[in-house]
Order: structure tokens, then C-alpha cells, then sequence
């Protein structure tokens, strides 16, 4: 895959990557819309019952420790009211504290058949509220109260306060409702001592009412973004499982596609393979004349035009097939030992003939005492006859080709072919290096080809672990430089001497 190709396939993608956000954000814009209409706490619908939920949990983990926070301040109050009434009192608590714990434990139970929680919701707002004035019960009707048991009183509110906040932060009317007559009624009871202590124990009462109620509010809100952040993470989890579905599914079948492709190719290889060679053959022959002459010069004239037109749709067949194998990855290298200069210089000798018919002068460039390289000999030599053939197709009538062989800076071997032709824009140069691609001369110039050949090229110098360069300036000409790493070149071996042959037999 060339870098061209690569670019157009991540743009492709980061295209893709925005369109699929977007839509995201547009279906879970119209989810939300579509949600909060259905509920009743202004909340996500789906999200109602997942905060009922935590609430329900929340108030079932204090089961135990409420009925010993009531039983350690009946113990104290016991010292300063009538047993009876604290008996009574510590009753009423613990009745309405179980009443709120059973009815939040059928509520988990019935698990997802609950299919609203608006009536579950309203229950215990009001058994949190009888909770609330349970606790207060006890406040209003106690006597007056000395400085330390102020203190005292003014503890146990606090410790009630918070712990009704805490556990109903999901809920916040539940928090108001338990809260509420415990902070009032010891506010109440606290301020009937007219003191300045008790005063200012009073309105600490009531301050630390509104701070815990803020604080539950925050605690609410953050159960709701958390629930928030699961329930997007469940979506995303879902989304990317739905995309990786459709990615399996796309390569199948482009797997399937591929397949049929490279049966379509290898069935058509045979099927237009066959007739042009016939006529590949016989309009050879007769051009040729090898069986008499012909009468006419205009036969011959379309008989030379068949034939070039039969070498060129060969021609075309060949290279569609190099680069499907290349693309299958079927395309096997039959590396050996090859001396590039020599390929060099066949097709240099190729080619040259065909430049001096345009009236353009080629040149080649080759160091001396160059070593073999370890490669395809058949892919070294279409890679420099493509190069050479793409210099001569676009280079005018007078120019120059120069072709260059040698070593690299890091020890391997490198080819380049400039010419001074047209030139390349720079943004048509990702164009001529894709597949079947062709730049604005290629399609004014009366030479074009498939546009299979660079990529071709750059393909097999990969497959060798080598670079591909191309420079261009337009109207100044084009370079294109083709490097074999260091890994490639075959080290020439010391000789044996006869004296350590000798060595090596004694």
C-alpha cells in the first residue's frame, strides 16, 4: 500500500470517526429530551430507578447501626426523663426505622419488575418523615436542660442530621423530611433555655441543617454523574461491540470480494492470455513477410498498429496481474545473487534505442566494482525498466536521461533516473504514485499508460526492504531514486590461500 493510498484511507477514516460522533451526540441529545419528558424527578428515566436503587441500598446498610444510635441515646436520656416515655420513644424510632427498612427491602427484591418509582419514591418520603419526628418526639417534650447536656443534645441532633442526609442523599425530599423535624424541634428545645449558649447551639442547629442538606445535594449529583459515566460506558461498550460485528462482516466480505477478484483474474489471464498471443503471433508474422510479400503498404501500416496495440493490452494484463499478487500478498521473490550494475546496463541497452527515436540523449552512471545483491533479478529489472520507460514516455524530444548506480551513505546500493521533462506538481504527486494513477501531463501526453507502474515499483523495492523517492519540480524535471539496504549487499569473501588449505588437510 502506497503512501497515497494510506493518506486517502486515514482521511477516509477520520471522515468517518466525525460522522459517527456526531450522530452519537444527536441520538443521546434526543435519548435525553425523550427521557427527562418521561420522568418525573427531572433526572434521565432510565436513571430514576438506579438512584432509587442506591437509596434503598443505602438505607439498608444502616439497618443495625440505627437501633444502637437509639439505644445509647435512650441510655443517656434515661438519666433526665421518665423511663416509660424513653421506652416509648425508642419504640416509635425503631418502628418507623423498620417500616422505611422493610419497605426498602421490597423494593430490591422485586428487582426489575418495579416499573416506576414515583409511588415508592412518595412512601418513604413519608416514612422518612415519621422517622424525623420520631426522633424529635423525644426533644420537644424533654424539660429544660443544663449547660452540658445542651452540649449533649446538640451532638445527638447533629450525629441524626447528618446520618439522614448521608443515607437519603439519592432522594433529597426524603432528606428534608427526616432532617427537618429533628433540627427544628432541637433548635426549639435548645433556644427555650434562654441562654446566649443555647442560642448560639440553636442556630448551629439550624446551620448545620442547611449545610448537610447542601452536602447530600452535592452526594446526589454525584451519584447521578456517576450513574451517568456507567451508563455512557455501557453505550460506548455496546457501540464499539456493534462495530466490531460490522468490521468482521465488512472483511468477509471483502475477503469474498478479493477472492472472487483474484478468480476473476486468473480465469481472465487465461481467457485474454490465450488470442493475443495468437495475434501477437500472427500479425508478427505478418509484418514480417515471411511468407510473401504484401500488396498493400496500408496493410502493413495496420498490421505493425495490431500488433503494437496486442503488445501493449499484454502489456497492461501483466502489470494488472503484478500488482493483484502484490496486493494478495502472492507476489514470492526468487532471491539470488545479482549484480545491479549488469541489470542496469541490459536495460539501459533497452531502452536507449527507443530514446533515440524521441532525440533524447541517456546516460548511465555506474561506480565501479559494485557487489552482488541478494535479490528477484526479474524485480530488480522491472523496477528499472519502468523507471527508465516512465523518463522516456514523458520527456520531450532533446531532452536528457541520466541514470545513476552506486552506493548509499549507509552501505547499500541505490538507482536513480532524472530527467529534465515537465515535471510533477507537488499535489499530483500522491495522485501518480496511487494505483491507475495519472497527472495532468500523463493525460495530455499521447504516451498514457495504466499508471500501474510506480506503484508497481514502489511495491517490489518495499518487498526488499528498500526506499522509494521521488523529487519534482515542475518545468525543471523529475528524480526517482530506488535504495537497496545494506542488508542486501553480499560481502565479497576473503580467498583461501594454499597455505591454509594446507593447515586446514594437516
Amino acid at each position: 500500500m502506497t503512501e497515497a493510498s494510506v493518506g486517502q484511507t486515514s482521511d477516509r477514516i477520520a471522515v468517518n470517526a466525525r460522522r459517527a460522533e456526531k450522530r452519537r451526540e444527536v441520538s443521546r441529545a434526543v435519548r435525553d429530551v425523550r427521557e427527562r419528558l418521561t420522568s418525573t424527578t427531572g433526572t434521565s428515566h432510565a436513571f430514576d430507578y438506579e438512584i432509587t436503587l442506591s437509596y434503598a441500598r443505602n438505607r439498608l446498610s444502616a439497618a443495625l447501626p440505627i437501633p444502637i444510635l437509639v439505644v445509647l441515646v435512650g441510655v443517656l436520656a434515661g438519666f433526665v426523663a421518665d423511663p416509660r416515655f424513653v421506652l416509648a420513644w425508642a419504640a416509635a424510632v425503631c418502628t418507623a426505622h423498620l417500616l422505611v427498612v422493610t419497605t426498602c427491602r421490597r423494593f430490591l427484591d422485586a428487582g426489575d419488575a418495579v416499573r416506576e418509582v414515583a409511588p415508592f419514591r412518595r412512601r418513604v418520603v413519608l416514612l422518612e418523615a415519621g422517622y424525623g419526628l420520631a426522633w424529635a418526639l423525644l426533644l420537644l417534650v424533654s424539660g429544660p436542660l443544663s449547660a452540658p447536656l445542651q452540649s449533649l443534645e446538640f451532638a445527638t441532633v447533629l450525629i441524626v442530621v447528618a446520618a439522614s442526609s448521608m443515607l437519603a442523599s439519592n432522594i433529597l425530599p426524603a432528606v428534608a423530611a427526616s432532617a427537618l423535624p429533628v433540627a427544628i424541634g432541637g433548635a426549639i428545645h435548645l433556644a427555650l433555655a434562654r441562654e446566649v449558649t443555647s442560642y448560639i447551639l440553636a442556630a448551629c442547629t439550624i446551620g448545620a441543617l442547611v449545610f448537610f442538606y447542601l452536602l447530600a445535594q452535592r452526594l446526589g449529583e454525584a451519584t447521578l454523574a456517576t450513574i451517568g459515566f456507567r451508563a455512557e460506558k455501557d453505550a460506548l461498550i455496546a457501540e464499539l461491540e456493534q462495530a466490531n460485528a460490522i468490521s468482521d462482516e465488512s472483511r468477509r466480505r471483502a475477503e469474498e470480494a478479493n477472492l472472487a477478484k483474484s478468480k476473476f483474474l486468473a480465469t481472465m489471464s487465461h481467457e485474454l492470455r490465450t488470442p493475443l498471443n495468437a495475434i501477437l503471433g500472427f500479425s508478427e508474422i505478418i509484418k514480417g513477410e515471411v511468407f510473401g510479400p504484401i500488396g498493400n503498404a496500408n496493410y502493413k501500416d495496420y498490421v505493425t498498429d495490431i500488433h503494437s496495440s496486442g503488445q501493449h493490452l499484454l502489456n497492461l494484463i501483466n502489470e494488472i496481474l503484478d500488482l493483484s499478487r502484490i496486493e494478495a500478498g502472492k507476489y514470492k521473490l526468487n532471491e539470488e545473487a545479482v549484480r545491479l550494475a549488469d541489470v542496469v546496463d541490459d536495460c539501459h541497452h533497452l531502452m536507449v534505442l527507443r530514446a533515440k527515436g524521441k532525440d533524447i540523449k541517456m546516460t548511465a552512471q555506474v561506480e565501479p566494482n559494485l557487489p552482488k545483491l541478494w535479490a528477484d533479478e526479474r524485480a530488480t529489472r522491472q523496477i528499472v525498466l519502468n523507471l527508465l520507460s516512465n523518463a522516456v514516455k514523458f520527456t520531450q524530444p532533446g531532452g536528457e536521461i541520466a541514470i545513476k548506480l552506486g552506493w548509499t551513505a549507509g552501505g547499500g546500493q541505490y538507482v536513480a533516473v532524472r530527467d529534465n521533462g515537465p515535471g510533477i506538481p507537488d499535489n499530483e504527486i500522491p495522485i501518480v504514485l496511487s494505483a491507475f494513477g495519472q497527472g495532468s501531463v500523463a493525460v495530455k501526453s499521447a504516451e498514457q499508460g495504466t499508471g500501474l507502474g510506480l506503484n508497481i515499483v514502489q511495491a517490489i523495492v518495499a518487498m526488499h526492504g528498500g526506499t522509494f523517492t521521488l523529487n519534482s519540480k515542475l518545468r525543471e524535471g523529475t528524480e526517482v531514486v530506488v535504495t537497496f539496504p545494506r542488508s542486501r549487499v553480499m560481502e565479497a569473501m576473503p580467498p583461501i590461500t594454499e597455505e591454509r588449505g594446507r593447515r586446514r588437510s594437516g
